[in-house]
């Protein structure tokens, strides 16, 4: 029978990518997180992982959200039960890059603050994998964006910008309309926001045709400073930029509202519970910088 333990062997392998070092997150030796992953493989009849280099095989990535929900369910029932004090554990937080930079820096705070004995772990990803990651397990909450109404706390608020260098004709003008932008190559990200961008152009009548997209943003602001193109950003993403950079507001531009969610399918972790009463009582609904301007 399957074991909790041979689960968090196999997802911390997957998670640390090596053996040694997911013996050393769990405590344990190096020979027993071989042993125990083993074991496991056999019960199941399919090899989870590859030793060299440490990939996840195919069956191992149908498996793994499966051990993640698993893990998480019963992580959640064991700080739910009586003899555990409600006020201590890890949680597993998924955000995008651009809530990472700004806006978690400022939840940790608020969180060790007033419940210190709950540890944040991260998890960046774009905006379908904090989504996954929340509904699978492999996340305990996450930052969303435009969720429905009473997923929880609002958390910040902002709106789409163009990204350009600071000697561009256009940058720090008025609010200007997308065709303005037409003539120069976009540069798009696609860790989040890729959609967003689409519908921009959508509601401009514009072609969506990106000269690059490439996933780390900072590859992408090199790209603008370099001068091969320009982009779109939320605002969050402001204080991300080098000083060769500028953003200038859209005339009719997108706004995002970000919210503190917690799995909507599946019972939560008791301590996420805490987490969103501190959010709401302590954070303002307009964000870190107050509201974005019209």
């Amino acid at each position: 029978m399957t074991t909790l333990r041979q689960l968090r062997v196999f997802v911390a392998i997957v998670d640390t990518g090596g053996f040694a070092a997911a013996g050393a997150v769990l405590g344990t030796s190096q020979s027993s997180v071989s042993h125990s992953l083993a074991t496991l493989e056999s019960q199941v009849g399919a090899a989870l992982v590859h030793r060299s280099p440490v990939v996840v095989t195919t069956h191992g990535a149908r498996l793994l959200p499966y051990a993640r929900a698993t893990l998480a369910a019963a992580d959640a029932f064991d700080a739910a039960t009586p003899s555990r004090t409600p006020t201590t554990g890890t949680i597993r937080l998924a955000v995008t890059p651009t809530a990472g930079h700004r806006l978690v820096p400022d939840l940790l705070t608020l969180w060790h603050t007033h419940a210190p004995g709950i540890r944040v772990r991260l998890l960046e990803g774009d905006d379908v994998e904090v989504a996954e990651w929340l509904a699978t397990g492999a996340a305990d909450a996450a930052v969303l964006v435009d969720a429905p109404a009473g997923t929880g706390p609002v958390v910040a608020r902002d709106e789409f910008r163009a990204v350009t260098r600071t000697d561009h004709p256009l940058a720090g003008t008025a609010a200007i309309p997308l065709a303005d932008l037409a003539e120069d190559p976009l540069l798009v990200s696609t860790a989040g926001c890729e959609p967003q961008i689409r519908e921009l152009h959508r509601r401009a009548g514009l072609p969506y045709r990106p000269a690059q997209r490439v996933r780390e943003l900072t590859t992408l602001m090199a790209m603008v400073d370099a001068g091969l193109g320009v982009t779109l950003m939320p605002t969050l993403a402001g204080p991300m930029l080098p000083a060769g950079l500028a953003m200038t507001p859209l005339a009719d531009t997108l706004r995002r509202v970000l919210t503190l969610g917690a799995p909507a399918t599946r019972p939560r972790h008791p301590l996420v519970g805490r987490l969103l009463d501190l959010t709401a009582e302590h954070r303002s609904p307009d964000g870190p910088t107050g509201p974005v301007p019209a």
